[in-house]
């Protein structure tokens, strides 16, 4: 009988107990996800509005109609939520590369999808729209991440450094690459870094394309 009881108390005591905390813990993750998407959101409506990162934590927090002491709970300082944003512009972007790499049936049409539509997110001044908010300033503040915190920079662009890898992989025989991870650093620094030089180019025609990246990078391939 006493064993009998134990296995009663085993099967049906700690499960409702379980349950309990488990609705308590996901109520208080949706609500914590919920006042985190409403900082990144006033800090986006901020940027797009001002065009710059120059504003305060405090314009964010009254934005987003909570508290100081709330930001402070998510966040350790601005340069945290602007990498969230950074994060999310991260995030939006991979998508579309998917869905452009998917468009096309080619392994090497593919990897040219991947770095067209690359270029296009990296330059923010192209006149094809990409994304939901103004990309200049979160680009410009990847370039301060990247003297300060190059290591933190690269494993936020990591899933885009693998997905390159696979494009050129599956690329491989319509390519000459003997290292595609040193190829895929290159076609990355070549692409994502080429709007900042176009910016000392005074002449919008003579400044560096999409088209004129994926060239480049296709004639240093061997395609």
């Amino acid at each position: 009988m006493k064993a009998r009881t134990e296995d009663v108390q085993a099967a049906t005591g700690p499960g409702w107990r379980q349950r309990a905390v488990s609705k308590s813990l996901s109520a208080a993750r949706t609500r914590a996800e919920q006042r985190v998407q409403g900082l990144l959101d006033a800090a986006f409506a901020l940027i797009d509005e001002r065009g710059s990162t120059q504003f305060t934590i405090q314009e964010v927090v009254d934005r987003s109609k909570q508290s100081l002491r709330g930001f402070y709970q998510y966040f350790d300082s601005k340069d945290e939520l602007l990498f969230a944003l950074l994060e999310e512009s991260i995030r939006e972007s991979l998508k579309d590369l998917h869905a452009a790499m998917e468009s096309e049936s080619e392994p090497l049409a593919r990897l040219r999808a991947f770095t067209i539509r690359l270029h296009e997110w990296c330059d923010p001044g192209t006149r094809r729209k990409r994304g939901a908010h103004n990309r200049l300033p979160i680009s410009e503040f990847s370039l301060q991440l990247a003297l300060k915190d190059p290591e933190r920079l690269t494993a936020a662009m990591a899933p885009v450094s693998r997905m390159l890898i696979d494009a050129l992989k599956a690329a491989a025989d319509s390519l000459q690459v003997t290292d595609t991870q040193r190829a895929a650093v290159l076609i990355q620094q070549t692409v994502m870094y080429g709007w900042l030089m176009n910016r000392f180019v005074p002449n919008p025609r003579a400044r560096v394309t999409a088209e004129d990246a994926w060239e480049f990078c296709l004639r240093g391939l061997g395609g």
